[in-house]
């Protein structure tokens, strides 16, 4: 009885069931891409461990939220920036380096980009700042970029 019912659905909206599998399957593709490069995202409190290690956190954010508060002793980095980092950079190569945003999601980005250039160590805060301040962790504000 059911696939009587979607057989007569999928003949009444061929587009509707052709464009929910083609979201499905880009759905899939994207998780498999996500998980097969393996980018280790830390929790704010890991990112903690990190930073009293010697890890840099880099903000991605605007210069006016990067203002508004970050993460202590982070230092904002903007796209162009993140290309250039290893020039930028270099004195940081072996260490690691914690990536945020608002929310994680800008963060992977960077961290692809970083590894590409040497940084093997980039990982991403996970939840972003977002995370961050859920935890009730301390924001540095500033003025200025940081950069």
């Amino acid at each position: 009885m059911f696939t009587d019912n979607l057989a007569h659905y999928s003949d009444l909206h061929p587009l509707l069931v052709w464009g929910t599998a083609a979201v499905a399957v880009v759905a899939i593709v994207v998780e498999i891409r996500a998980r097969s490069e393996n980018f280790a995202s830390v929790s704010p409190q890991e990112a903690i461990q990190l930073m009293n290690r010697g890890a840099l956190a880099i903000d991605l954010r605007s210069a006016g939220e990067f203002a508004d508060g970050h993460v202590p002793g982070a230092r904002r980095m903007d796209g162009e920036q993140v290309l250039k980092a290893g020039e930028l950079l270099k004195k940081h190569q072996g260490k690691s380096l914690i990536v945020c945003c608002n929310t994680g999601s800008l963060a992977a980005a960077a961290v692809r980009q970083l590894r590409e250039q040497g940084f093997a160590q980039a990982v991403t805060l996970r939840g972003g700042l977002s995370a961050w301040r859920a935890e009730h962790l301390p924001v540095e504000k500033q003025a200025g970029s940081g950069t």
